[in-house]
């Protein structure tokens, strides 16, 4: 058994394994990135997909480039089943098209880039972003948008943007302007994890109805140094987080089972298990 919630017309777990490391994205410095994808081949990736659904993991966030597109393609054809929330990808140029050609892959779920949204905000494009979204809407898929700013979370909910759920980052990364390294192909490092955030985006998670899937619970590895540390992540978020909410985590199994790990961490979490 793993604990699910409702999420449009599917249930989803309330982990989610997501997949910044598989593309060498680690929030931490250049040298880590490399050892994320010297690690993260074709094999690993999928080893690591199939080590969450056999713990009752049943759904996963990843980006809808053509790496990773290609990895969920033999994922499936070797009898993966986890439902796929995806992510847009900046670097395929024109938005409509690449988000017409997600659907290829069978997302149940796709939302937008959090970064490039936050941009769009700060400035000041708002009818652009819309656009973006309404053009997610043809998909026939569920729309989310990404952001690490409670202020466009809270924006998005005055104004009423026309989303089923939120992808929010508990650390507001985005206080600072920035790109997305997916973009640049330079090492995102330096960002300001500043501590005070989390409460902000926690509380901003609670204040909407909607389903919000909460990310950087673990501060990419900054709050991961002991199991101890680990597990009060994960209980800090579950407080305050909604009950029908889920987290959203990447994982980097090359030196433990983290996939095991995290699973029991949440079963005990949600009474599951002791």
């Amino acid at each position: 058994m793993f604990p699910t919630v409702p999420f449009g017309a599917h249930k989803i777990s309330r982990l989610i394994i997501g997949g910044n490391p598989f593309s060498g994205n680690s929030h931490i410095s250049r040298e880590m990135d490399e050892e994320m994808m010297d690690y993260f081949n074709a094999a690993n990736i999928k080893k690591a997909l199939f080590a969450c659904q056999e713990q009752g993991v049943d759904t996963m966030q990843l980006r809808a480039d053509r790496h990773l597109t290609r990895i969920i393609r033999e994922y499936r054809q070797e009898g993966g089943t986890m439902q796929w929330i995806a992510q847009t990808c900046p670097e395929l140029g024109d938005f409509t098209g690449s988000v017409k050609g997600i659907m290829g892959y069978g997302p149940i779920a796709i939302y937008h880039h959090g970064t490039i949204a936050d941009n769009l905000y700060k400035e000041g494009k708002i009818g652009e972003l819309k656009d973006r979204l309404a053009a997610m809407r043809q998909t026939g898929a569920l729309v989310g948008l990404g952001t690490h700013m409670p202020e466009l979370l809270e924006y998005s909910e005055e104004h009423a943007f026309d989303v089923d759920f939120y992808m929010t980052c508990v650390y507001n990364l985005s206080k600072v302007q920035r790109q997305s390294s997916s973009v640049t192909g330079v090492a995102n490092q330096d960002e300001p994890f500043d501590e005070e955030d989390r409460e902000i985006m926690y509380r901003a998670i609670r204040a909407t109805r909607k389903t919000c899937l909460a990310f950087k619970i673990l501060g990419a590895t900054r709050r991961s140094a002991t199991p101890a540390d680990v597990e009060a992540a994960f209980a800090e978020a579950f407080a305050n987080i909604k009950p029908a909410d889920a987290v959203v985590v990447g994982m980097f199994p090359k030196y433990s089972n983290q996939a095991e790990e995290n699973a029991r961490i949440v079963r005990k979490l949600c009474g599951i298990e002791s």
